[in-house]
């Protein structure tokens, strides 16, 4: 019998876990998978917990919670060796990974998936020693996800970010950059955010990153030049169209491994979640993990 271990978070998708449980646990357990749980109290708990599943040799994780459950779960488990496969019910706000992976809001229809054990290999990226799966960036933007209160999130979902993005979007304002990629010539200018790409859905923008795809070794950076907000607003109505590229404004291109820095301090968003601080080193883990899906 297969052994697995479930993190949840029980506050995400309106406490929506503590209702399915049973019957995930129920429908596991048919298949012959004998599964334990853990709900997560605070914040690097998830973390703790999924490095301790890894060194008791589960069978599998599964990570049940918005982008940022699955951030802590990642973190807990990457650059170690013999990782399990990892599982993930998508119960957040965005769920962008689940939804760059197609991986299905019905938890009987997942719950077939890893009985089926069927897994794929993904990249990680890895930031300043901390890891992502989908999203790293810097700027005055990229602070929303993080600065949105969780029990707002809980309670009206995405308008939650709807709100605080209007907030930000009055105070924008542009940071000064060095962007040092592999293969280009350095880029040094004013920039009003710069994205880091693992998977083509970024904060609900699915056609953002078009070309990003998870198990190709680089990653998609996209850096916005310093624009006035009636320009930045063009921006984003290109962006929701995937028509951004062409932008004066936009710079694109993939690298396996970059260097951001600044004189100014700049917050670190990573899947949603405060990732520290520039300067920061970014690289690409090829094929790092295996996930269901």
């Amino acid at each position: 019998m297969k052994k697995a271990r479930l993190i949840y978070n029980p506050s995400s998708g309106r406490e929506e876990m503590r209702r399915l449980l049973p019957d995930i646990l129920h429908r596991l357990d048919l298949a012959g998978i004998e599964t334990s749980c853990h709900a997560t109290t605070g914040e690097g708990d998830a973390t703790r917990e999924a490095a301790e599943a890894v060194y008791r040799g589960y069978d599998i994780i599964i990570a049940a919670g918005g982008d940022g459950t699955l951030n802590e779960v990642v973190n807990g488990m990457a650059g170690k060796e013999d990782l399990p496969p990892l599982g993930i019910f998508p119960l957040g706000t965005t769920n962008d990974f689940a939804r760059a992976m197609g991986i299905s809001r019905k938890w009987e229809d997942y719950c077939d998936l890893v009985i089926r054990d069927v897994t794929r290999p993904i990249d990680i990226g890895k930031a300043n020693g901390r890891y992502f799966i989908n999203i790293a960036g810097g700027g005055s933007l990229t602070q929303l996800t993080y600065e949105v209160p969780s029990r707002l999130k809980t309670m009206i979902g995405q308008l939650a970010y709807y709100m605080k993005g209007i907030e930000k979007m009055v105070n924008l304002s542009p940071t000064e950059l060095t962007i040092t990629a592999e293969g280009y010539e350095p880029m040094h200018g004013e920039f009003m955010m710069f994205l880091i790409a693992n998977s083509n859905s970024v904060g609900g923008f699915e056609k953002l990153a078009p070309e990003a795809r998870i198990d190709d070794g680089l990653l998609d950076v996209i850096a916005i030049r310093r624009c006035n907000l009636g320009e930045f607003i063009r921006l984003v109505t290109l962006a929701l169209r995937g028509d951004h590229f062409n932008d004066s404004h936009v710079i694109y291109f993939k690298t396996k491994r970059m260097e951001v820095t600044s004189p100014s301090p700049v917050l670190l968003n990573l899947d949603g979640e405060l990732g520290g601080r520039l300067p920061g080193v970014f690289e690409i883990l090829p094929s790092h993990m295996r996930i269901f899906a």
